[in-house]
């Protein structure tokens, strides 16, 4: 069987899955990089023919071209899900799945640096929210600071979404999970909902998203990072910082955590298919906020 024609179908059965095209973009570029390294050096395009040491050779290659253990991880997850699918149609048997044999690279500890509450406090307030643009984009940088979401989740809100208290998100793998309105971050969609039938009264909108451009159109990831980089900016936010949404999705995390909030309902809340995707989290509290937090759960003092 050539790997190509599985190749086709593998794509076809994401798309049947109704996974995410950014998500589909990751797994066609990744599998399609892999083929066509087998392909030249080693002269394989069927099946039958990969082994351990094929994909070994890869991830050693993708190493000495100085690429991260993170990223080199991210693309075995993606040759894996490949290959689960192979053996799954039958294709070869699982005893025979060369990719089960290659264990996931051992990734340093990144202490990831994130927003002060001072910076997210002037990022927040750099917007005054005079005008529809203005609200908006106060209010972005507000559901990425209370609700954590991811910025495509944002930019595929809709107004179905949005519920008295609650915010029905559509996750990864269209998992769906419900976040919390808090009174603060209502008190500005509501001025946002009362301002922007004002704003697009004369204009055609032809989109349903809850937050949409200046000219109605859907707002795409790019667009809200700039949002987010311009306000970073703006604030004067330090420069080991990168401003982003990812960035405040590692504030809101960690905030949590300081808070008291256990890693299971936050993983929830994130979205993550487990905690161990959690706990990365955890991994970027330095040692002195953890010190901190430590003092005030001491097993002697609480006797």
């Amino acid at each position: 069987m050539y790997l190509e024609d599985v190749y086709k179908e593998f794509l076809f059965d994401l798309e049947i899955k109704s996974y995410s095209p950014r998500t589909i973009k990751g797994y066609k570029n990744n599998n399609r990089a892999f083929h066509n390294y087998l392909k030249n050096e080693f002269d394989v395009e069927e099946v039958e023919d990969v082994t351990t040491k094929h994909i070994k050779s890869y991830f050693m290659n993708l190493k000495q071209k100085g690429l991260t253990e993170v990223y080199i991880n991210s693309v075995h997850k993606c040759m894996r899900s490949f290959f689960k699918f192979i053996v799954e149609e039958g294709y070869i048997a699982e005893k025979r799945n060369p990719i089960l044999s290659v264990k996931f690279m051992k990734e340093p500890k990144i202490i990831i640096k994130t927003f002060t509450d001072d910076e997210i406090k002037r990022m927040i307030n750099i917007y005054n929210g005079r005008n529809y643009l203005e609200l908006r984009n106060k209010l972005i940088i507000m559901f990425f600071v209370d609700l954590g979401i991811r910025n495509l989740e944002l930019c595929s809100l809709t107004h179905l979404n949005i519920m008295d208290t609650v915010i029905r998100i559509h996750g990864k793998g269209n998992k769906e999970r419900h976040l919390y309105i808090s009174p603060m971050l209502k008190k500005y969609m509501i001025k946002y909902e009362r301002m922007k039938p004002e704003y697009f009264k004369d204009k055609s909108i032809t989109d349903s998203n809850y937050f949409l451009s200046r000219n109605g159109k859907v707002l795409t990831v790019t667009m809200i990072e700039k949002i987010i980089k311009d306000a970073g900016k703006k604030a004067k936010v330090r420069d080991s910082v990168r401003c982003s949404p990812h960035t405040i999705r590692h504030y809101y995390a960690q905030k949590q955590l300081r808070l008291g909030l256990d890693v299971y309902s936050l993983s929830r809340l994130l979205g993550h298919e487990s905690t161990i995707i959690t706990t990365r989290y955890l991994q970027s509290l330095n040692d002195e906020r953890i010190v901190e937090m430590a003092k005030s759960t001491s097993p002697l003092s609480n006797l």
